[in-house]
Parts: structure tokens; C-alpha cells; sequence
């Protein structure tokens, strides 16, 4: 499959980035660089494999949620700008 020929002014204009002509030369080479190695990508034989986000798979590492003794209410909201009873005054961010 061929691909068609890269115009690097229109990629700096959809990524609004004015070029000088030293830098559309440079990026553009590297730019035909990436490309040409996704498309050796695209001739490797994937048959078989599973899709997958990520190489090894992840877990998420926790503790047990165990009560012990945290930050005392009034030392918590000590320097607070804007309190009610015991909890914190914010700005309303919903509507």
C-alpha cells in the first residue's frame, strides 16, 4: 500500500505551527521517518494476537483500608479560607 505524499505545510497549519522553511525540511524528514516505520509495522504478521492496551498486564497495587488516627478537624481546616462548621467553603464549579 502506498501512501500519499507528505505536505508538512498542511500538518503545521492543522497543528497552527508556522515553520521556517530550515524547520518544514527537518520535521518533514522526520515526519517520512515515522511513517515509514509504522508502515513496516503494518506488514507484520499479527495474526493470532490479542489486542491489548498495554505489553504486561497491570494490576493496581492497594492496602487494606484499615481506621487509624488521622488529622484532627480543627488542625485540618486551620488554614482553610472559607469554612462552615466542620467542612470547607469552595467556589461552585456545577450549574
Amino acid at each position: 500500500m502506498s501512501r500519499p505524499s507528505l505536505d508538512i505545510r498542511a500538518v503545521a497549519h492543522l497543528a497552527r505551527l508556522e515553520l521556517t522553511p530550515e524547520e518544514e525540511s527537518r520535521f518533514g524528514a522526520q515526519l517520512e521517518g515515522i511513517l515509514r516505520q509504522v508502515e513496516q509495522l503494518r506488514q507484520v504478521d499479527v495474526t493470532g494476537v490479542e489486542p491489548t492496551a498495554h505489553a504486561l498486564p497491570r494490576v493496581n497495587v492497594t492496602r487494606p483500608d484499615v481506621v487509624r488516627p488521622s488529622l484532627p478537624v480543627e488542625a485540618a481546616l486551620r488554614n482553610a479560607p472559607a469554612r462552615s462548621q466542620d467542612l470547607f467553603v469552595v467556589p461552585k464549579i456545577v450549574e
